[in-house]
């Protein structure tokens, strides 16, 4: 789907830890899941202008396979009203985040997180071709917040497609053991031949529950080039950490 990215990655929400990053925001993190744990994510997204909208809904499952290694799979159900409405299956995605360094002393982490989205969704759902993400993701911890960003490149085939870059930084900062709030700002290049590029901006956090559960939400504002449309952007979900 475009111009909606739905991006799940590796999250700890456990006390006394540098401020949370990657999930809810769009912009990721180089935090992989931990060793021989999982993190079940329960999601809902959405983007749209006035009447029209387009999201997912689905579970996004992270395993810790080896230190510093996480295996993602997301598996999603698309919808879009424009004015009718349509409800289908939607791309699955595979990854593999890979941490490639790490320092305590100074708070310092970088991350290669190559994802493959599968032309699994149906008929009017993406393009029916494999896709490609290129990523590399950067944090740096101060105390209790963080600041972690990065992007890459996206091979993006299919009729009227185009492949692109795309970018992002958010800052968040852990309020309490069990809330943490944050801010993001993302760009991405044209995905088609008929588009523009796009940003936006959001605000999200997260909350503890009692454990093993975790509460997560975004929105925002996004702007596309040449375009006095001002679209929305929202995430939400829960997430089973064990």
């Amino acid at each position: 789907m475009k111009r909606l990215s739905v991006v799940l990655a590796g999250l700890a929400t456990v006390a006394a830890t540098p401020a949370i990053a990657g999930p809810p925001y769009d912009t990721d993190d180089p935090m992989p899941t931990d060793f021989r744990h999982w993190e079940v994510y329960s999601f809902l997204a959405a983007s749209g202008f006035r009447g029209q909208t387009e999201g997912a809904t689905g579970l996004d499952l992270n395993f810790g396979a080896m230190p510093g290694v996480q295996l993602t799979a997301t598996l999603p159900m698309n919808f879009a009203h424009d004015p009718a409405t349509r409800i289908g299956a939607g791309n699955i995605e595979l990854g593999v985040k890979y941490r490639f360094f790490h320092s305590d002393t100074a708070g310092l982490s970088l991350a290669a997180f190559p994802r493959l989205i599968l032309p699994s969704a149906s008929r009017g759902f993406g393009s029916g071709r494999t896709a490609v993400q290129l990523p590399i993701w950067a944090q740096k911890d101060f105390g209790s917040w963080s600041l972690f960003g990065g992007g890459g490149y996206t091979i993006n085939p299919g009729t009227g497609n185009r492949n692109f870059w795309k970018g992002g930084i958010a800052l968040t900062r852990e309020i309490t053991s069990r809330l943490s709030l944050g801010a993001e700002a993302t760009h991405q290049g044209p995905d088609a031949r008929d588009s523009g590029s796009s940003s936006t901006l959001g605000l999200g956090g997260s909350y503890r529950l009692k454990r093993p559960l975790s509460v997560l939400f975004s929105a925002g504002p996004g702007f596309e080039r040449d375009s006095d449309r001002t679209q929305f952007h929202a995430y939400a979900a829960l997430l089973l950490n064990f």
